[in-house]
């Protein structure tokens, strides 16, 4: 198994690959073969998902849309190919979005937050090797609470930004970020509305930020998905 899905959530395939970041190269330096989906159709970026038995790992990306939300067309379909990659034991990726589904596959729960994070913020940890303190950065106005059976790894002030249950990992913040990557949110918003006026207004100087902490933040994603799918194989049961 040396294939990664990564699931976007833009039909358009310019979008889509550049919304994968960097994690596109974490992952291919550890021998991966990314391949970029879609449950948002109709999409030439991949008309059927294949059976997660099949791949090494599934990266759910963000989204605009509320995890929580029925009413999305896309996500009954999305929310019931994750609990088959769980079920199946592939092991899962959850970013923003991601993660707050993830966490509703496994039990938990996704609401809209009390206050937005925006930017690149520290965060607390109880497993460094895993999660490091950061900065990482923060994107969202939801946020997830750790499923039933699963294990806090990182949180801020507002929100828990880490949690683990078996091989998966389901992360708040957007270790992928990179001027290309958001280059592309900002075209998503050219399409369907700014963001909220209190991120809206951080925009010019997050895309400075962005650029300025590329290297940095490429490393760290580096490091997040080599320890990740290193934990992963270490849970894998014996053949």
């Amino acid at each position: 198994m040396t294939t990664a899905l990564v699931l976007v959530h833009d039909a358009d395939p310019s979008r889509g690959h550049r919304l994968v970041g960097t994690l596109r190269p974490a992952l291919e330096a550890q021998g991966l073969e990314v391949v970029v989906g879609t449950t948002v159709g109709p999409s030439p970026l991949m008309t059927e998902l294949p059976d997660p038995a099949a791949l090494r790992t599934v990266v759910v990306m963000g989204s605009g849309a509320a995890a929580y939300d029925d009413t999305v067309p896309w996500l009954a379909g999305e929310l019931a190919y994750l609990r088959w990659a769980v079920a199946v034991g592939t092991p899962v990726l959850g970013v923003c979005f991601g993660g707050q589904a993830l966490s509703r596959v496994l039990g938990g729960v996704v609401a809209q937050a009390p206050a937005g994070e925006h930017g690149f913020l520290d965060v607390a940890t109880a497993d460094p090797a895993l999660v490091p303190a950061g900065p990482w950065f923060e994107y969202h106005g939801d946020r997830f609470t750790v499923p039933p059976g699963a294990v806090e790894v990182a949180r801020t002030g507002r929100a828990v930004q880490a949690f683990v249950r078996g091989p998966h990992l389901g992360v708040q913040f957007h270790p992928e970020i990179d001027p290309g990557a958001f280059s592309a949110w900002e075209e998503t918003w050219e399409l369907t509305g700014p963001p909220p006026p209190e991120a809206a207004a951080l925009v010019p100087a997050l895309r400075r930020e962005i650029a300025e902490r590329a290297p940095e933040s490429a490393a760290a994603c580096a490091r997040l998905v080599e320890a990740f799918l290193a934990r992963a194989e270490e849970l894998r049961p014996a053949a």
